[in-house]
């Protein structure tokens, strides 16, 4: 070639089915996008005829270019190998079994901007049939995930300059190795890219993670590794532990114990059934937010209405002790309000929202719901929360067909929808201020929560405020809760309060964090609306727009 080509795919090989090996190289001599070299890089294949169709195939066009291991590297040796050869502006990641769609590179040379340091697709597989299935709809940039999940997957696209620059493949990542250079590119990239389409295609073969992610355990402990390193790099957690899937993780974090933590409960003191027992629901949700934390540097702000019983101001005083503090209300029932007095109040550093039918079921909850703020990026973070009977009532907030609900409402605790997205710390569009964490700067910066909205979508309307004032907003999977929703006061959702936050915000035909396959690929907020819409879920009533948080 007498041009530099603008793309190196670069395929590191190790005695793949020469069948699929033809496939793969075949999917990318058919691209439209004729500026590109394919490296292929073979790490000393038995297999005699892995060898002879690589040298056929070079033969057969000038772009592909070949090189053979006289020892065996391993995969990240042999894609570094591969990195030294490349003389393209950029990389893409292709391996030796997969294939790409026909358009892959025309697509990603029209989405490169001056800055786009990494790019990254949408998904599927192929079956042993040759079907497509399995599509993977990715979310925007969501850096959260990508510590818990390699979600970016295939296809990724990098800078050649950067890739390099930040020391390429490193040896002892072996089959994580794409995912510790792409903690590292994207620790320095100016631009990260996602495009939303299918672009790769990942072959379901014997052995493969593609068709058992247990397949190569080594894997995971080099994915735990990477991210590990990576979170002590950048400086937002100590380490990393193995999540509860394979190939997912969570970051280790430390809550410093001088950072002080307001925990503010609007309450009228109600009372109900739950299990069959009755309950004072505000003594169990501080009782056992107390009880499942290790951070002493707390102090319990409680926001009573005047209807709130003298025995129950008593009691939270012999469980809280020195730590409460008692807010007057006198007003009609508005949650907004009530939030923003707790604030006034309170002194911490932290303001952490909750309301009086939750239970907290997970140990040092209040440490992983806060230490995520200490990442200055981030300005919100939320927990996953259950109905009684164990099914989902929140899994981060959905913003998606002009509709704004709560995410898997009514889904197993165990389902693995939208690639195990329930089990992972991750960017969302926004979370229920039934328990949510928020700096007390980050609150003042957004004026607090918006007391025309006093009893649904305020947290929505506060949501939008966070990210529009350029934080990210976290949901933490593993800081779990059971909510007893309306067990406090009777939901009822007016079109009036919809339209207020559909005419101050939009809305979205795709929520940007958690697409759904059977969307549209666009991810830009869509013409607004004005009607709400309500669905049955899982055999449970509940508008698709969503209650107040109370």
């Amino acid at each position: 070639m007498t041009t530099t080509p603008r793309f190196s795919v670069l395929t590191p090989v190790y005695d793949p089915a020469v069948d699929v090996l033809r496939a793969m190289i075949d999917s990318v001599t058919d691209q439209s996008c004729p500026d590109w070299e394919l490296i292929l890089v073979d790490d000393c294949s038995p297999n005699p005829a892995v060898r002879a169709e690589l040298k056929r195939a070079a033969a057969l066009d000038a772009r592909i270019r070949v090189s053979f291991n006289d020892v065996n590297l391993g995969i990240a040796g042999t894609s570094q190998r591969a990195l030294e050869l490349a003389r393209g502006q950029f990389v893409a990641l292709l391996d030796h079994d997969d294939a790409l769609s026909p358009n892959a590179l025309s697509v990603v040379a029209d989405a490169l901007q001056p800055d786009t340091d990494y790019l990254y697709s949408d998904e599927d597989k192929i079956n042993p049939s040759g079907d497509y299935v399995d599509p993977f709809r990715k979310p925007i940039w969501s850096p959260e995930r990508l510590r818990s999940q390699m979600y970016t997957g295939h296809l990724s696209v990098l800078r050649t300059s950067l890739t390099r620059e930040v020391g390429g493949f490193r040896a002892g990542f072996d089959g994580s190795q794409d995912h510790d250079l792409v903690l590292r590119v994207t620790e320095q990239a100016r631009g990260v890219v996602h495009i939303p389409e299918i672009l790769y295609h990942w072959r379901v073969v014997p052995g493969s993670t593609a068709a058992n992610p247990t397949a190569k355990s080594y894997a995971w402990e080099a994915g735990r590794k990477a991210v590990a390193e990576h979170a002590v790099r950048t400086g937002v957690g100590v380490g990393a532990d193995f999540g509860p899937l394979p190939g997912t993780y969570r970051v280790q974090r430390m809550l410093p114990p001088d950072v002080s933590v307001s925990i503010v409960i609007p309450t009228r003191g109600s009372a109900g059934l739950v299990w069959g027992l009755h309950r004072c629901f505000v003594l169990d949700a501080v009782r056992s937010a107390l009880s499942h934390t290790n951070h002493d540097n707390v102090e319990i702000v409680a926001v009573c209405d005047t209807a709130t019983p003298r025995w129950v101001i008593d009691e939270l005083r012999v469980i809280a002790g020195d730590k409460l503090v008692v807010v007057d209300y006198d007003e009609p029932f508005n949650f907004s309000r009530k939030c923003n007095a707790g604030y006034l109040a309170a002194r911490g550093d932290v303001l952490v929202m909750l309301n009086d039918d939750v239970e907290i079921t997970s140990r040092q909850w209040l440490e992983n719901l806060v230490a995520p703020l200490l990442d200055h990026g981030v300005g919100l973070t939320g927990a996953k929360l259950f109905y009684s009977d164990g099914t989902i009532q929140h899994g981060g907030h959905l913003y998606d067909r002009q509709e704004y609900s709560h995410a898997f409402l009514g889904s197993g605790a165990d389902s693995t929808e939208g690639f195990s997205a329930l089990f992972l710390d991750r960017e969302v569009s926004g979370v229920t201020a039934a328990c949510a964490a928020i700096r007390r700067d980050t609150f003042e910066e957004v004026g607090g929560f918006c007391e025309d909205l006093p009893g649904n979508f305020n947290d929505v309307d506060f949501c939008f405020k966070i990210t529009a004032s350029g934080y990210r907003i976290v949901w933490m999977a593993h800081v779990e809760s059971f909510h007893f929703e309306s067990r406090t006061r009777e939901p009822k959702v007016h079109s009036w309060e919809q339209r207020r936050v559909m005419n101050r915000w939009g809305g979205y035909d795709v929520d940007p964090y958690l697409p759904r396959p059977n969307n549209n690929n666009g991810q830009i907020p869509a013409a607004r609306r004005t009607r709400a819409q309500r669905r049955r879920h899982s055999g449970i009533d509940a508008p698709a727009v969503l209650p107040s948080p109370r």
